[in-house]
Order: C-alpha cells, then structure tokens, then sequence
C-alpha cells in the first residue's frame, strides 16, 4: 500500500461509477468522442478499411466476442457476413478459433476490448498464436484511458503485458489515416499483431500537419521539426504533442513530434537519430501507464546506445484510475493538450 492508498478498516466501501447522463453537461464516459477541435473525422474507419481489405483478399475473416459494434467490426459484417464470426462474451474461444483458422490458410482479424484481449486472453494469445507464428491480427478497442468506467474497461497496461511476447507486433495508430493504412499493412506482416483500436468517429490529424504522411509498418515519422524539444508520441498522444506544438511555438518554444505508431518492433534508428539532434529535451507522450509501455521502450534504447539527452515522459500512473468523463480524467492525469504543454514548459 503507497501512503495516499492506506488500509483503513472503518472506511466504507464506495463504488466508482461514472457521471449520470447529462450531468454537468459531460460526455458518455464510456466511448466519448477524442475528436479535437478543427479537425475532420472519419466514420469507422477500421471497418471499411477491413472491408476494402476483404475485397482483395478471400483469405481475411472477422472475429468479434460480442462487441461488432463497439469495434467498428459490424461493417465488414455487413459486407462479408459469411466471413464474420460471433462468438459471444468468450475471448478465450474466440483467440483458439482465430488461431485454428489461421492454420486453415485465412487470415483472422479478432476484436475486442483491449482488457479482454490483454488480461484475460493472454494466455491463449501466447500459446495459440505467438509461440507459432500464425497470421492473426488482433485490433482492440478502448486503449488505455479512452473510456470513463474505471479499472475494468482501462486497458492501461496493455503494451507492458504484451510488449514481453515474443513474434507479436504491437501498433498504436494516432488517427483515421493511420488506422486505414494500416489495415493493408498488418494484414500483409507474416505473423501476429496487436493494435490498439480508435472507433467510431475518429479525428484525421496527422495530414494537416504533415500532407505526405504515409504510414509503414515499424517506422516513426518525424512530422514537424524544432529546435528546443522532441516529443515522441504514440496513438492519440500524437495528436496531444501536434496541437501542443502549435501552442508552444506561439509560446516562443520550438517543439519537434516524432510519431511512433509501431511500439514493438520498435524504429530504434530514427529515435537515435532525432534524440541525437542538438541539446533538446526528449519527452516520450502516450495514453498507457509510464510502466513498460513506449517511454520505457525509448529510454533503454537512449541509454544501451550511449545517447543521453534529458528525458522525461508523459504518460499515465501506475495505480488503477478513476471513472468519469474522459475529459476530467486526461486533465487530472496529465495527458490532456494543456497538461502537456504544461508539463514541457516546467521541464525546460
């Protein structure tokens, strides 16, 4: 127990719930928007990507654990419903059917929550699928802190719990762009992959800031330059570091991004390369505790390499957070755009 965290017989237990509907006028805290303002969004865009995807490719089915809905998957079982498999509240199940597939020739698309997926399915994900290299590309919905309903829905982990498995690509796609390029790219990878999943209407940032992005598969991008910090970022992280980017250049502080949608394996080469640039501050942001996710990935590769600039990362605490609107939760834990720029200004 941490001092702040004390045992105290006498103290009632009180459930965390989130806010009712339409209270203080706060959004669904269990899948609220992340789209920020002066940006576009794209409907699903996972779905149709998979869809397209399908189109070309016979071999590509969809597996969901009761949430085709909730993972966008409801498009391409709309599209392809002879290739859609529903297999109720049961990760385990769904993982082994994947993986029997996958032996089959197809190329098993399997969706769920990202706390089902890294919790309760591990096991399975392990021995079904990473021990023997098979094809199955696992997309996840809820990263991290993208719902309000607490511990059991907060997938904050889950880039430590899998960045140990051996053979599986990890990705953490930033926005619709990269959501969409990515599809074709892990469907055409050999092996196993985990990517973290943003649904529903999902913001299109990276291109207002960088026109010729284009996403591949185990390489960071580096989508604008500056001179006094860097901050590498993954997931909606990356659209945090942009937008902060902008208010602390009229702050007078030139910030570089470096988007790093790829965490394992991860693009040690261009991280070398931009933390060896100058004397700037190197700041890892993402939506996942600080505990073995990408800012401890990006110090080890630093330090091994002999490059030391100062570092200090962004990112979620190791404790079990709070339900509520998402809004409250990015500010109270420091990973909101004003956090961030917050945080940069105190570190120079």
């Amino acid at each position: 127990m941490t001092a702040t965290h004390k045992y105290d017989p006498h103290r009632k237990w009180e459930a965390r719930m989130p806010p009712k509907p339409g209270e203080g006028g706060r959004t669904s805290a269990m899948i609220a928007s992340l789209a920020a303002e002066g940006y576009d969004t794209v409907s699903a865009p996972f779905g149709h990507a998979l869809v397209e995807e399908a189109k070309k490719n016979d071999r590509v089915v969809g597996f969901t654990a009761d949430l085709s809905k909730y993972t966008d998957l409801h498009i391409f079982a709309q599209a392809f419903p002879e290739r859609f498999y529903q297999m109720g509240m049961a990760e385990q199940v769904m993982i082994s059917a994947a993986a029997g597939m996958a032996r089959e020739g197809f190329i098993p698309f399997a969706t769920t929550y990202a706390v089902f997926a890294s919790r309760r399915a591990y096991d399975f994900i392990a021995m079904a699928i990473a021990e023997e290299y098979l094809p199955v590309k696992i997309v996840c919905a809820l990263p991290g802190l993208t719902t309000g309903y607490g511990p059991s829905h907060q997938a904050t982990e889950d880039l430590a719990i899998f960045r140990g498995l051996p053979n599986l690509t990890i990705v953490d796609p930033c926005d619709a762009i990269d959501v969409m390029e990515a599809v074709p790219a892990i469907t055409a990878h050999e092996g196993p992959v985990y990517m973290r999943l943003p649904r529903g209407k999902v913001p299109s940032v990276i291109r207002k800031h960088c026109p010729d992005y284009k996403f591949e598969l185990g390489k960071a991008k580096l989508l604008r330059d500056g001179k006094d910090v860097l901050v590498i970022a993954s997931g909606f992280m990356t659209m945090r570091a942009l937008d902060a980017a902008v208010e602390l250049e009229a702050q007078g502080i030139s910030a570089a991004v470096l988007h790093c949608p790829t965490i394992k394996p991860l693009d040690t080469a261009t991280i070398l390369a931009e933390a060896g640039k100058g004397n700037r501050l190197v700041v890892t942001a993402e939506n996942h505790t600080k505990v073995g996710g990408l800012g401890e990935a990006v110090a080890s590769t630093l330090l091994t390499n002999g490059v030391t600039p100062t570092f200090r990362m962004i990112g979620l605490p190791d404790q079990f957070l709070d339900a509520g609107a998402l809004p409250t939760l990015h500010d109270r834990y420091g990973i909101s755009t004003a956090a961030m720029i917050t945080q940069i200004r105190g570190w120079l």
